[in-house]
Order: C-alpha cells, then structure tokens, then sequence
C-alpha cells in the first residue's frame, strides 16, 4: 500500500512539475506573438511612441484571450474563429481612443490582413513548438526522486526482508 501511494505522490509531483515548467513557455509564446503583431501594426500605421506603447498592452491582453480560445477549443477552427472576432471587436473599441481618424481607418481597413498575420504566426509557431516538444521533451523531473523497490521498516527500526 506504502509503494502505491508513494507511486501516486512520485506521478503526481512529476506531472505538476512538468506543467509548471510549461507555462512559463506559453507565456513566453503569447508575448512573442503580441510584439510581433504591434510592431508590424506600429510600422504600416505609422504610430508614435505613446500610440505603440498602448498598441502593445492592447494587443497583449487580446493575444492572451485569443490564445486561451484556441486552447480551449482546440480542433473546432469555427468556434475559434468566432470568438476570436468578438475579442477583434474588443480591440477595434480601445483602438479607437489610441488611434488618429487617419490611422483607425488604415488600421480598419487592413483589420483582415492583421488577423490572418497573427493567426498564420499562430499556427506556425504551434507547430514549431510541437516539434520542438518532442524532439527535446522537457525533462520530468520529481526533484530527484527515484522509483525504485523500497525497504519496509517494522516499529524496532529493522528492515522486514
């Protein structure tokens, strides 16, 4: 029983311990690909420094939200899309505050191109990342642990074998 539980907790520590290594990774990836998206915006519009540095926190938060939808509904590519145009809706609402009439409207008619270049990002950098996973796997770690046969201890401090 001692083994089974010991198993369990070994699994359980290797399993978090691969997840907490991973989301600092995501994280990593949705930041790469908000940059990416406003300094592409921030070049073809033209913006200032004050305009860029709210672009970038704009687009951060929706490359986040869009990120979790494509994680959570995963393989359903029109449901995907369809959340994703409202989070497109959320952006073109606090763009117009950041953006001069000149700049919204270049910026409204290019919104397609702009979705479609983060969403082709996307999908490459998926599948680079799938790739990468399995070619180098990160390690599963239990701090050192090892599963192996143990040695039962009786109450005199004696082993039983």
């Amino acid at each position: 029983m001692k083994k089974i539980i010991a198993t369990a907790v070994l699994a359980a520590s290797v399993a978090f311990g691969t997840q907490a290594q991973q989301a600092p990774v995501k994280k990593a990836a949705v930041q790469q690909r908000a940059d990416r998206l406003s300094n592409q915006m921030a070049r073809e519009l033209r913006l200032n420094n004050y305009q860029t540095t709210k672009l970038r926190a704009i687009n951060e938060d929706k490359v986040a939200k869009m990120a979790a939808i494509e994680a959570k509904n995963a393989g359903n590519a029109k449901l995907i899309d369809e959340q994703c145009l409202g989070v497109c809706k959320e952006r073109d609402r606090e763009l117009r505050n950041v953006l001069t009439t000149e700049q919204y409207s270049a910026y409204f008619g290019n919104r397609a191109n702009y979705y479609a270049y983060d969403k082709n990002y996307a999908l490459q950098s998926s599948d680079i990342m799938l790739v990468k996973s399995v070619q180098n796997p990160l390690p599963a770690s239990a701090k050192g642990a090892t599963i192996g046969q143990t040695k039962e201890v009786t109450k005199s401090g004696g082993s039983s074998r």
